[in-house]
């Protein structure tokens, strides 16, 4: 799988803001371009849960991660849910993957029925049209027969349902191994070489 050169993220409202956060610092640090959408449930979240307030305005959201995480110039740039001349509204000009993370049941029925009323509605509908990666990281439990019959209908449409589910086979000791364990999974996905976490039958550790 060769590495992207472009990635969309987008953070949606459901519980999981730090698999996000973390996921965007690593696409950054291994150099990728990062297309970054957030709705408005997502700054509201940001803030619960990570004591977190994002911006308001996308141009503040870009300056404040790339300050943040050490981006290059031009490395990240962010988009408002209604700025329909952004790269990613068009096939003409898709990122090369796109994931949501964390992804609300809400935004995953709305792209299963191929709305595009909102960017990140559009951005996602555009990777599936497009053949592009599409990877939802859904967080939600129990899950109703609704919500698997939607991820069933997106699976079989090509993208990749990927549950935060960590797994405890590595001997996490801290909450940041447990994120790191789901957004590893991410990363392989992507094509992302990362050090997260050894891997199952790795000599240098227990997985």
């Amino acid at each position: 799988m060769s590495k992207p050169g472009t990635i969309t993220l987008a953070f949606t409202g459901a519980s999981g803001m730090p698999y996000g956060v973390r996921l965007l610092e690593c696409l950054l640090n291994a150099g990728i371009r990062v297309y970054l959408l957030y709705s408005a449930a997502a700054q509201i979240v940001a803030r619960q849960e990570m004591d977190l307030s994002l911006p308001a305005h996308a141009k503040d959201a870009a300056e404040f991660f790339s300050g943040r995480f050490g981006a290059k110039p031009g490395q990240l740039r962010a988009f408002g849910r209604e700025e329909w001349f952004a790269p990613v509204a068009s096939g003409s000009n898709p990122a090369d993957a796109m994931v949501i993370c964390p992804c609300t049941m809400g935004t995953l029925a709305a792209v299963a029925a191929g709305m595009s009323d909102n960017l990140i509605e559009r951005a996602a509908d555009v990777a599936l049209k497009e053949a592009r990666k599409l990877v939802l990281v859904t967080r939600e439990t129990p899950l109703s027969a609704i919500h698997l019959e939607n991820m069933l209908r997106l699976s079989r449409a090509g993208a990749i349902i990927l549950p935060a589910n960590p797994g405890f086979y590595h001997h996490p000791k801290s909450v940041q191994a447990i994120v790191d364990f789901v957004v590893a999974r991410i990363l392989d996905h992507l094509g992302v070489e990362h050090d997260l976490m050894p891997r199952w039958g790795d000599k240098s550790g227990d997985a």
